[in-house]
């Protein structure tokens, strides 16, 4: 049964707003009328609305939100509540419309005798194919609180992990752009304003201060040239990372920057090994897991290495070999999952694998902040000091003069 999204007027004209479940945008009107308001616009949140309600656009749930409604799902499943009382209970829990509108949506298709999997692909734009696999393979194997639950963990672990790279990434780049605007504001304003006190002097300046000066006088001359080269730079960038080929390249490059290719190789691989472990652990098979995993991984040297990794598996080679085949994922994963396949508990050694990787990126982060911060201070101090001998230079020489 769809959900509708609903706006109505009340006889004393105030407008309501909420959602509700309806065959047809029809019987949602119908059933406005009935509690006495008069509908204004009904909207179809869920399936294909059969009696030409207006078409909803997608409405889209934060990572937090979604996190959030997977754990509240997991935890209400495992307290042995139904599909459609766990949903009823987040419909009344949620604090945001678009919150209830992708609950109310979800009930309707369940109570509509939909499994949750196949409710879940009404919104694609909210749950990822890897999250619909996942689900799919829990009401498969009659773990779905159990998959929920592993899901919500590697949700919130995944959230952690891209805190943690925003954290390490928004410092440098905040005091990189604050340098950049203190000593452009010094060469573009502050020293040609100084400097034209010692030019009436008719004295030659000192070979510092006439560097800075044309630096400067380039600078005034150019720098909205420069700001359009940045904005098409950063055009052409994002419309080459939407073309497969141009992506592709770019990707190959990052790959081979020196610590910068090795920090991405291993946030994929932490990423495959987080999903492999749950995928794993609800039963999905080796071959389709390696498929999905696909799905999260980034760069295409690394979806490239995957892809024949499962081509491996297919013919015949284990996990651990053909993953180390590609040279392209960390020893120490590699060996873990050896040691798994080995043991009968791959599931297990996968997890371990993903939180060795998420601990080994987070230690490379905590070094590059801790770096980036002495070498920026260096650069500022470096670039003030030569603004400052620019100006002190002539203030010398002058007084050399006075003294002859």
């Amino acid at each position: 049964m769809p959900g509708f999204k609903f706006q109505a007027y009340n006889v004393e004209g105030k407008l309501h707003k909420g959602v509700l479940e309806a065959d047809s945008a029809r019987q949602a009107r119908a059933a406005l009328r009935e509690q006495g308001l008069t509908p204004y616009r009904v909207e179809v949140i869920a399936a294909n609305d059969p009696a030409g309600g207006t078409r909803m656009r997608p409405v889209p749930l934060s990572a937090t939100e979604t996190t959030q409604l997977t754990r509240g799902l997991a935890s209400l499943l495992e307290a042995g509540l139904t599909v459609e009382q766990a949903l009823n209970a987040l419909i009344e829990q949620a604090e945001s419309e678009r919150a209830r509108q992708v609950l109310a949506a979800l009930r309707g298709e369940v109570i509509a005798g939909n499994t949750v999997a196949k409710a879940l692909g009404a919104f694609p734009n909210v749950f990822s194919e890897l999250y619909r696999t996942l689900v799919a393979a829990g009401e498969t194997s009659g773990q779905l609180p159990r998959v929920l639950a592993k899901l919500a963990d590697y949700l919130e672990e995944r959230q952690q992990l891209r805190a943690r790279l925003a954290l390490a990434l928004i410092y440098p780049s905040i005091v990189m752009g604050v340098a950049l605007v203190v000593v452009g504001a010094l060469l573009v304003y502050v020293l040609p304003q100084v400097i034209q006190v010692f030019q009436h002097a008719h004295q030659q300046l000192p070979l510092l201060t006439r560097a800075l000066i044309a630096f400067s006088a380039f600078m005034q001359a150019t720098w909205v040239l420069w700001l359009a080269l940045f904005a098409g730079a950063a055009i052409a960038l994002r419309v080459a990372l939407k073309r497969e080929a141009p992506r592709a390249a770019i990707h190959r490059f990052l790959w081979r920057v020196p610590g910068l290719g090795r920090l991405l190789r291993h946030l994929d691989a932490a990423r495959l090994a987080a999903t492999l472990s749950i995928l794993v652990g609800s039963r999905v098979p080796i071959l389709p897991a390696l498929e999905a995993g696909t799905g999260v991984m980034t760069l295409t040297p690394m979806r490239e290495a995957l892809s024949t990794a499962a081509r491996g598996v297919r013919e015949g080679m284990s996990l651990a070999r053909s993953l180390g085949a590609t040279h392209a994922f960390p020893p120490v994963m590699v060996h873990l999952i050896s040691s798994g396949e080995a043991s009968g508990r791959l599931d297990d050694a996968l997890e371990r694998a993903a939180r060795q990787q998420q601990n080994d990126i987070a230690t490379r982060l905590a070094a590059f902040a801790a770096l980036f911060e002495p070498v920026m201070i260096l650069f500022m101090g470096g670039m003030v000091l030569a603004i400052v001998l620019a100006i002190l230079l002539p203030i010398f020489q002058l007084n050399q003069l006075i003294g002859r």
